[in-house]
């Protein structure tokens, strides 16, 4: 019994003891380190891009002009060949017998026409002395006309005669590509559907095509109004072009020619770009990527894609206050620019947002400017974000916060119909929302 009682003893007083302790203090939340940008307006040149195709300037027909048998075709297929070269020959004997029988009408006329001729010089002294009748004159005046209009039609049928021999030899009548033989050697050709032989297409200079749609136009347009975009005078672009592979064609563009009117089958219109292509590098049919160069975007405010969130309603950013604490910002954004965003709305110069870190703040939430991060191309470095940070392009980013590469986002834009034919174009850039991040609760 005196055992039990003091056991129970010693647990009553150390249950007293711990109630009676003091709790814990709690330890406060740790600041968050996060890297900054300091928005400077400034004027941002941009390229509007565009995927395009390439077309012969000018696409020809090799066609028989007159019926007859093919013997041989003269020029190697899918090899350059020059203006008035050779490259197919017709059967030539019909042609050439046709030209020696009206060559032999044409002299039997002259015949007739010289015996006119004088039969009219031995009537007309007689019928001025009256020793013929005034008819006699009038027939002989008659033949010799007669005569002359005989001539003249056989003169016609040995000119006929002699273009339709020199249409058995085909020749091109450009500098261009040839496209393979549709007709081969022993071939009856007569003139349409059946007297197609080959193409040939002009590739120097070079038409690259594309299409804008009418959603594009009437968002440059609004743009253009509300001072946000501004095209370089009298819309004249310096177009480039990148080829499948990457690589940049040499030589630079301009526009020739936009078609006056939207077609009504996809929406958009055409513009025709051309270019100088010396050494053939750009063949009819391929796909290339379109930019033209000249536009500005005025005054405008370019920051990282990473410090712009998608919320529920909008996009936003964390701009940090005079307390340095951060409050959650709406934010209009526009086009994309290589690593950055163009923001419309919402921003004022010398404010500064947040760039790495971003998506682990709440509003109100305490935090630490670290290094500063790298601006998104097209743009210099302005001030650093925080006191005491050393330009951007020397400092790496945070460990913890990984950034961006342009490389990482998404590059190939939405496909829209291009010109007549329904082929592939593209807007400038997809204004594409990122993923959906919420501030922690």
């Amino acid at each position: 019994m005196p055992r039990h009682f003091v056991l129970i003893s010693i647990i009553v007083i150390f249950s007293f003891s711990e109630g009676c302790s003091e709790p814990p203090e709690e330890k406060p939340p740790p600041v968050a380190e996060v890297t900054a940008v300091s928005i400077e307006p400034r004027d941002t040149p941009i390229e509007l891009e565009f995927v395009a195709e390439t077309r012969s300037s000018r696409h020809v027909e090799i066609r028989a002009r007159v019926s007859g048998f093919l013997d041989k075709r003269l020029y190697t297929e899918g090899e350059v060949v020059q203006a008035g070269q050779k490259m197919y020959q017709m059967d030539r004997k019909p042609f050439e017998a046709a030209l020696q029988s009206a060559e032999g009408q044409l002299a039997q006329q002259q015949a007739r026409l010289q015996v006119a001729e004088a039969t009219l010089g031995r009537v007309r002294p007689l019928a001025e002395k009256n020793a013929l009748s005034k008819k006699n004159l009038d027939d002989a005046t008659g033949a010799v006309q007669q005569a002359r209009a005989a001539v003249l039609a056989a003169e016609g049928e040995v000119r006929t005669a002699k273009l339709n021999l020199s249409y058995t030899t085909l020749r091109s009548p450009l500098h261009g590509l040839a496209s393979f033989s549709l007709r081969h050697e022993g071939s009856y050709l007569s003139p349409g559907e059946g007297g197609l032989l080959t193409y040939v297409d002009q590739v120097n200079p070079i038409w690259v095509i594309f299409s804008v749609s009418e959603n594009q136009m009437l968002k440059y347009q609004s743009e253009i109004e509300r001072g946000l975009l501004k095209f370089p005078p009298l819309n004249r672009f310096e177009v480039q072009i990148t080829l499948a592979n990457g690589a940049l064609f040499p030589h630079v563009g301009h526009i020739d020619f936009s078609e006056p009117s939207f077609s009504e089958e996809t929406g958009t219109f055409l513009v025709r770009t051309q270019f100088i292509n010396p050494q053939g590098v750009l063949r009819p049919g391929q796909f290339v990527r379109l930019q033209l160069k000249g536009a500005v975007r005025p005054n405008s405010i370019l920051v990282p894609q990473r410090a712009v969130l998608q919320g529920a309603k909008s996009h936003y950013v964390w701009v940090i206050n005079k307390e340095g604490k951060v409050d959650r910002r709406d934010v209009e954004v526009g086009d994309w620019q290589g690593d950055g965003w163009f923001i419309n709305h919402g921003l004022v110069a010398g404010e500064r947002v947040v760039v790495d870190g971003a998506v682990r703040l709440s509003p109100g939430a305490a935090i630490k400017v670290i290094n500063a991060p790298r601006l998104p191309e097209g743009q210099t470095a302005g001030k650093p974000g925080g006191p005491g940070t050393a330009p951007a392009a020397s400092i790496a980013q945070p460990p913890e916060e990984a950034s961006v590469k342009s490389g990482d986002l998404p590059s190939t834009p939405d496909s829209q119909a291009i010109g007549q034919k329904s082929r592939a174009s593209s807007f400038i850039k997809p204004q594409s929302s990122t993923p959906e991040e919420k501030p922690p609760e």
